[in-house]
């Protein structure tokens, strides 16, 4: 089924979508006690940091050095800085990476839009939603079917939450980024329509590439030939990709974006995408500057984390993710959904990989 070249002398399958499962754990992990875009912006994220003696940003964040800062950060926040991570948090930016494994597995890769959400009523206890996913939810509950589980009453149709969805969609169908763009539409339009969907189908495609692109940049160009080339989307991207490439230091860009996307709120798909590029290509297959970079970038922290860490990580591989980012993920990941708390992160990718494997 994969397009992966029996020839690749670099991480095997295995060690790249165990690489996933942890770069999206870990980024999630980093990002999470800043998620809270209009409090922490990039100037305050990066004073934080200095403030902490932590820049150049290489571990998880440290913990506050003032107490307003620590009134301000994310309650879980006690549970993600450096020297306190003992396992993963339980987040929504991983629950959905199992949900989407549990989809697969129970359905196969043929699943239906109206499949994933009775999954969702059987496994995802509603409280644990939000935004567009919460409104789907409310109308799955209520009798409404997709389409119109995406459209009714939801004012979050393009925010940022069908993006998050994607991961399992990209490590399932590695080096196969239009396999995975077509999958991950298919989950998203039960809550997202537009940018919002377009977001998920580059997503899932960005990962994939990355199993075989011999460069990030690569697999960032990749991944736009499955969206449309007019899309606000697809602009912003090519946007920040031409910044780089004309040598413009990472703040700068980040500087024009946020101008240019101003007024579409930090959970919007278009200006995340816009810092996980950004992130993406000036990490330049580094994990720890790429997952660094993008949380540094602010917005949604913790979901742009998660997935720059899933790019990043199926890209080097698990080996290469160094271990101040693994080790103390201690192999468990916390979870809301129903049968999953306490599974072991091996495991998932194991049983990533024998999807992968088979692509039926």
């Amino acid at each position: 089924m994969t397009a992966m070249s029996t020839g690749d002398t670099g991480p095997t399958l295995a060690d790249r979508i165990l690489g996933g499962w942890l770069g999206r754990i870990a980024g999630n992990m980093l990002g999470k006690p800043v998620e809270q875009g209009e409090v922490w912006t990039r100037e305050r994220i990066d004073g934080y940091l200095r403030g902490a003696d932590a820049l150049p940003l290489t571990d998880y964040l440290p913990a506050p050095p003032t107490g307003r800062d620590g009134r301000d950060l994310r309650p879980e926040w006690r549970d993600c800085v450096r020297g306190r991570v003992h396992g993963s948090c339980r987040d929504d930016d991983v629950d959905y990476a199992i949900l989407g494994l549990d989809l697969l597995e129970t359905h196969g890769f043929a699943f239906t839009t109206e499949q994933v959400g009775d999954l969702w009523l059987l496994r995802l206890p509603y409280l644990q939603t939000f935004t567009a996913e919460r409104a789907a939810y409310r109308n799955l509950a209520n009798g409404l079917r997709p389409p119109l589980t995406a459209t009714y009453d939801n004012p979050y149709q393009e925010w940022i939450g069908a993006l998050i969805r994607a991961d399992v969609h990209g490590w399932t169908s590695p080096g196969a980024p239009h396999r995975a763009a077509s999958l991950a539409r298919r989950d998203a339009v039960l809550s997202h329509t537009g940018n919002g969907v377009y977001g998920a189908m580059w997503a899932a495609a960005l990962i994939s590439a990355a199993f075989t692109a011999p460069t990030v940049r690569q697999a960032v160009d990749e991944a736009l030939t499955v969206i449309p080339a007019g899309c606000r989307l697809a602009r912003t991207v090519r946007r920040v990709a031409s910044l780089h490439e004309a040598g413009l230091p990472w703040e700068d860009t980040l500087g024009t974006l946020a101008r240019e996307t101003a007024g579409l709120g930090w959970i919007h798909t278009v200006p995340n995408a816009a810092v996980l590029t950004a992130g993406l290509l000036y990490g330049d297959g580094d994990f720890t500057t790429t997952i660094a970079l993008t949380v540094r970038g602010g917005l949604d922290t913790d979901s742009n984390g998660a997935t720059a860490g899933s790019v990043a990580g199926v890209h080097c591989g698990a080996p290469a993710i160094p271990g101040q980012w693994k080790d103390p993920l201690q192999d468990t990941v916390r979870s809301a959904v129903f049968g999953f708390d306490g599974a072991r992160i091996g495991d998932l990718a194991k049983r990533t990989l024998r999807l992968a494997r088979t692509g039926t």
